[in-house]
């Protein structure tokens, strides 16, 4: 399903600065800077590696997923289930940068993952400015407009069923807590197929570096991710 979106060399798959770049910009709709693959902070977004599970792994109805570290352009990553039933994402040397739990039935067809990675990956891709901006205006805070850096920390969700499952995400409630110079954000949503309620979710992430918030500093942050939008909707034309 995601196979132009990484290289797999024996039992390791290695994401290029490229590739991650473009599944972030053109799956997700995620503009974050740390994704651009010329930054000199770049990071794999955790969303293609919550991809990859799930294109390896199947859709469980509840699954829980832990963010340990962030992975760096061309990584050799090992996908690989424990004695204990959880999947770990592994470098050569064992570091480990996912973990993910699971649990009630399974389903491998090509269509449901699919479709569901999809539309949470888009949900996902709206942190920032769709989810993240009110909230930090509403607290008075925001991530210091130099050096911008929004951890995935972890996320989870549960279905109620697996069979025709035509996929939705809405957002249903939204909270920052302040934490000295970081900021903890918890975004909650629902899970919809075709109208009918099927499962609820949550998703961690982390600001860190806080500073007050500065109205001119954000307009700006926000006007640069839209344009970014703009420049790579029109080059994938």
């Amino acid at each position: 399903m995601f196979k132009d979106f990484y290289a797999q060399h024996g039992e390791y798959v290695v994401i290029s600065a490229e590739q991650a770049s473009r599944f972030a910009k053109g799956v997700a709709g995620d503009y974050n800077p740390i994704h651009n693959s010329d930054a000199r902070r770049f990071c794999v977004p955790g969303d293609l590696l919550f991809a990859l599970v799930l294109e390896r792994f199947g859709l469980s109805q509840t699954m829980d997923f832990r963010f340990l570290s962030m992975v760096g352009a061309d990584t050799p990553l090992r996908f690989h289930e424990a004695d204990d039933g959880s999947i770990h994402v592994s470098d050569e040397d064992g570091k480990c940068y996912l973990q993910a739990t699971r649990g009630g039935a399974t389903t491998h067809e090509v269509a449901a993952v699919d479709a569901f990675v999809r539309c949470y990956v888009a949900f996902s891709g709206k942190n920032f400015p769709h989810y993240l901006k009110p909230l930090m205006e509403e607290q008075g805070v925001m991530f210091n407009p130099k050096r911008p850096l929004v951890i995935y920390d972890s996320m989870g969700f549960t279905l109620e069923r697996l069979e025709g499952l035509s996929p939705g995400l809405s957002l249903t409630r939204s909270s920052l807590e302040v934490l000295g110079k970081r900021a903890d954000v918890l975004l909650e949503f629902s899970i919809q197929s075709n109208g009918e309620a099927v499962g609820w979710g949550s998703k961690k992430l982390v600001v860190s570096g806080l500073c007050d918030y500065d109205a001119e500093a954000m307009e700006a942050i926000v006007a640069e991710f839209y344009r970014l939008k703009a420049a790579y909707e029109v080059s994938a034309t």
